[in-house]
């Protein structure tokens, strides 16, 4: 049965009023966005340099350090799952759930006990709504990560790594985050944390920019147990910023695709309360023409 005009009126206000929300939604995602890019490209100089600086002392020191020392059968993997604190971001959370799942079929099939963190709303939320185990969670930092949430997520998991494992301890931690590629291309990584692989930027190293001989004062280990820690946090704001990056595209996609329906679904509206109106005048008209027949034949018929 048709709609009748006023409810179809009523359906039109309210898909207005959320095209609206949906399209403010948009453009504040879209305004932030340049921010995140903002707050990565202020941090790559710094791990960039912490990077070289690490690389250097691996290459030029023969120390066997916890963090850098592949473990013999490791047993137990931990893995940082980064999702979104909010949803309205299309499949940003469910993408890199998916890779986390498939990162833990995965290391179950090398016979490794999983343990997980969180990082993220969604992603808690997917874990308790199945009951699953979780070690430790942190959210309501998504979309503007800091630099000191980066340190307590990585003195939490270098603590875990440096404990044994018959103590609870992991043998390998992993990341499964969103690389930010571009505003309309975001990407599920995984990424092994500890033990360490030191790995330069992925540009070619021109001539110029080798390593020079270094001294280490005090010695080469105690550097190493500074900088470590450093780089660790360093990799993990990375992460933190490219999912905060890739989750507000994400969410601006999704509004802009939401907005543009709402506009199409505005139009059929449009269109169907005209076609009632017309048809309601039409009706209107018939009974008016019908209303005058029956008077002029009542009339002819008394005379």
């Amino acid at each position: 049965m048709p709609a009748s005009l006023r409810e179809l009126r009523s359906r039109r206000n309210s898909v207005s009023t959320t095209k609206k929300i949906t399209r403010a939604m948009e453009l504040i995602a879209a305004s932030r966005i340049v921010k995140a890019q903002q707050r990565a490209n202020a941090a790559a100089p710094y791990a960039r340099e912490l990077t070289r600086a690490v690389s250097a002392v691996a290459t030029f020191s023969n120390v066997d350090h916890p963090l850098t020392t592949e473990k013999e059968n490791p047993s137990r993997a931990a893995v940082l799952l980064i999702t979104s604190d909010r949803g309205l971001a299309g499949a940003y959370s469910s993408s890199v759930i998916k890779q986390g799942e498939q990162l833990t079929e995965l290391l179950h099939g090398e016979g490794k006990e999983v343990v997980p963190y969180l990082c993220g709303r969604k992603g808690i939320g997917f874990y308790q709504f199945r009951n699953r185990y979780v070690e430790q969670t942190w959210d309501g930092f998504s979309d503007s990560p800091t630099y000191a949430n980066a340190r307590e997520i990585a003195d939490a998991l270098i603590g875990k790594f440096l404990t044994p494992t018959s103590e609870g301890g992991v043998d390998e931690i992993h990341i499964v985050f969103t690389r930010f590629v571009s505003m309309i291309t975001q990407q599920p990584t995984v990424i092994r944390l500890l033990p360490l692989e030191v790995v330069e930027a992925a540009e070619p190293v021109e001539d110029e920019d080798t390593f020079p001989l270094y001294d280490f004062e005090p010695d080469a280990e105690t550097v190493l147990d500074e900088l470590l820690p450093l780089y660790v946090a360093s990799r993990i704001q990375f992460c933190l910023l490219q999912a905060a990056a890739s989750e507000l595209a994400s969410k601006q996609r999704a509004m802009k695709s939401a907005t543009d329906n709402a506009e199409q679904l505005i139009e059929r509206l449009t269109r169907e309360a005209n076609q009632a109106r017309q048809a309601q005048i039409t009706q209107e008209i018939s009974e008016i023409v019908g209303g005058v027949n029956a008077l002029a034949d009542a009339t002819a018929e008394s005379e």
